[in-house]
């Protein structure tokens, strides 16, 4: 069902990669919802993935953009504000990679070239892409940016490795650029911090699947999916939600804020037995 909270409006989405990726449903969502949008990824990740059906599935264009890369992100902004028409009202920011953790070294085994790659990609992305749009005066006022986030952030998850430092340095990012975006631009900027999901990404994380039936366990409510990430994220972008800026919202059926659960417990307690 959708009630049209996106009509009229046009945006950016970065890092639709395939029908598992949260950018992907969100993408859907989005369109459902009656929001145009460009989509965009590296051009690598283009190669492995399969944008071209969404873009088509959707009516969107896509512009080839290496995050990291300000030049490329300029020519992004430019060309998403000549093919939509007008200024940009949302962007998505789901892009995330640590080179360490796909090549299996161990947090306190870190190469730093790979570190420093993954920091960028992960989070160092998010400011550039920020700074870009504020510079070039792009977002429409009481526009809205997301970036994903995971609870790693805050609390220790050991395999989750240097992509835990990521996190906190992007919901950093979020508050002190969305500051001077709230200021200057009445534009507000938020990450959220959603359950772990099966996505390519997340896969690629050492016990992920223990992560995924943990948190399950945890949540009062169990995980939140991709889809229901997206439909999160819409109502983000919408006018329903213009006064919330500086955020890092939890969308995790409440696994953050619970201490231990019903059957954590009766699993302990069975181990003991």
């Amino acid at each position: 069902m959708s009630y049209n909270l996106l009509k009229g409006k046009r945006g950016i989405i970065f890092g639709a990669l395939d029908e598992n990726s949260i950018a992907w449903k969100t993408a859907e969502t989005v369109h459902a919802e009656g929001g145009k949008f460009v989509l965009t990824n590296a051009p690598i990740a283009m190669r492995m993935g399969s944008i071209k059906e969404l873009a088509e599935k959707t009516g969107s264009e896509i512009i080839p953009a290496d995050a990291t890369n300000v030049e490329d992100l300029e020519n992004l902004v430019d060309k998403a504000t000549e093919v939509l028409g007008g200024k940009i009202d949302f962007v998505l920011h789901s892009i995330g990679m640590s080179v360490n953790v796909r090549k299996g070294n161990h947090y306190t085994n870190m190469n730093y070239d790979f570190t420093t790659k993954g920091w960028d990609v992960s989070a160092v992305s998010f400011h550039k892409t920020m700074q870009v749009l504020y510079k070039k005066d792009a977002m429409n006022e009481w526009g809205s940016i997301v970036a994903l986030s995971y609870m790693a952030a805050q609390r220790v998850f050991p395999d989750y490795n240097d992509m835990a430092d990521n996190k906190a340095y992007l919901e950093s990012i979020a508050r002190s650029f969305g500051y001077f975006f709230g200021k200057d631009k009445k534009v507000r900027v938020n990450t959220i911090s959603q359950s772990p999901t099966p996505t390519t990404a997340g896969q690629g994380v050492k016990g992920f699947d223990g992560f995924i039936s943990f948190a399950e366990k945890m949540s009062p409510l169990g995980n939140a999916t991709a889809q229901e990430c997206a439909e999160y994220t819409v109502t983000m972008f919408s006018d329903y939600t213009k006064k919330v800026t500086l955020q890092n919202l939890f969308h995790d059926g409440g696994f953050s804020n619970t201490g231990v659960s019903q059957e954590v417990m009766e699993a302990f307690i069975k181990d003991e037995e």
